[in-house]
C-alpha cells in the first residue's frame, strides 16, 4: 500500500491533472475536426446526389429529343429534312447508330446518356461512406474525451483531499486507470481512409 501512496503526492496529482487536461483537449479538438469533416462530406454527398439527379433529368430530356429527331428522320420524305434531323442527333445517338444502325436505342446508348449522372451518384456514395468514417472517428474521440474528463475529475478531487486520506489515494488510482483506459481507447479510434 505504501508503494501506491506516491500517487497521492502533489506533484503526481498535478502531473495527472495536466496530462489528463491536455489529452482531453486534444481529443476534443480532434473530435471537432472529425465532426466538421463529417458535415463537409455529408454536404458534398447531398450536393453530388442532387447534381446527379439533375443530370439524370437532363439526360432524360436529351433522350426524348433524340427520339423526336430520330422519329422525324424516320418519317421524313425529304433528304434536306433527313439531314437536319441527323445533324441534331446527340453525339451518343450518332455513336449508337454507327455501332448498331438497326437498334440505336440500346443499353449502351442509355448508359452513355446517363454516364454523368452515374458518376455523380458514385461520388455521392463515396462521400457518404467518407462521412460515415468521420462519424465513427468522431464518436470514438468523444468516448476518449469522456474517459479523460472523468479521470480529470478524479485527479482534481484527489488533489482537494488531505494527503493522509484513503479517498485521495483511491481517486488518484482511478485517475491513473482512466488515463490508461483513455490512451487505449484513443489508440483504438478508427482512422479515416
Amino acid at each position: 500500500m505504501k508503494f501506491l501512496r506516491f500517487l497521492g503526492n502533489e506533484i503526481v496529482l498535478g502531473t495527472l491533472i495536466a496530462v489528463l487536461s491536455v489529452f482531453t483537449a486534444i481529443a476534443s479538438y480532434q473530435g471537432s475536426i472529425a465532426d466538421s469533416k463529417q458535415n463537409e462530406s455529408e454536404v458534398q454527398a447531398i450536393q453530388q446526389l442532387n447534381d446527379g439527379n439533375a443530370e439524370y433529368l437532363s439526360a432524360n430530356q436529351f433522350i426524348v429529343y433524340d427520339y423526336t429527331m430520330y422519329d422525324g428522320w424516320y418519317t421524313t420524305d425529304s433528304e434536306d429534312k433527313a439531314a437536319y434531323y441527323e445533324f441534331n442527333y446527340s453525339e451518343q445517338l450518332q455513336n449508337a447508330i454507327a455501332a448498331n444502325p438497326d437498334e440505336p436505342f440500346n443499353t449502351e446508348y442509355y448508359d452513355a446518356m446517363y454516364t454523368s449522372a452515374y458518376d455523380l451518384w458514385d461520388q455521392s456514395d463515396a462521400s457518404s461512406e467518407l462521412a460515415g468514417q468521420w462519424d465513427n472517428r468522431g464518436d470514438g474521440l468523444q468516448l476518449v474525451m469522456l474517459i479523460m474528463a472523468l479521470g480529470l475529475a478524479f485527479a482534481a478531487w484527489a488533489s482537494l483531499l488531505k494527503e493522509e486520506s484513503n479517498m485521495r489515494l483511491l481517486f488518484a488510482i482511478l485517475a491513473v486507470i482512466t488515463l490508461v483506459a483513455g490512451v487505449i481507447t484513443y489508440l483504438g479510434v478508427p482512422a479515416v481512409a
